[in-house]
């Protein structure tokens, strides 16, 4: 008889529920905003760098066809549309503009690549 009175007791402190307190949620909704807002920011940024950095490596292939093309043929190329047919340059229209200005045959190209959309001077 005590016997069953000690088990009783313990069941009951065992499987006695935990008041929920109101502040734990609020604290836990909190960090979880937090961590979404941090989540959402370096997305924002990540995605910025990334075509900041394609801008700069169709920039680079470019000036390198040129300068291949003036080691290959000893003159630099006429036009754009000349490295894309022969150096395999692949340029996507719709998010980039190139301007390509030739000042004489003997000098380098002025080469720049302008993200469409952009606000200031770009690459």
């Amino acid at each position: 008889m005590c016997g069953d009175r000690i088990e009783r007791e313990y069941s009951m402190h065992l499987y006695r529920r935990k008041k929920k307190h109101p502040l734990r949620w609020v604290l836990v909704l909190g960090i979880f905003l937090c961590a979404a807002l941090f989540l959402t920011l370096g997305t924002g940024h990540m995605e910025e760098t990334v075509q900041r950095e394609q801008q700069e490596l169709l920039q680079e292939a470019i000036n390198q066809a040129v300068v291949n093309c003036y080691a290959l043929e000893g003159r630099y190329p006429e036009s754009m549309q000349y490295l894309i047919e022969n150096y395999g340059i692949q340029v996507d229209f719709e998010k980039y503009v190139v301007s390509y200005e030739i000042f004489a045959e003997n000098i380098r190209p002025q080469v720049r690549v302008i993200r469409i959309g952009e606000d200031g001077d770009g690459v």
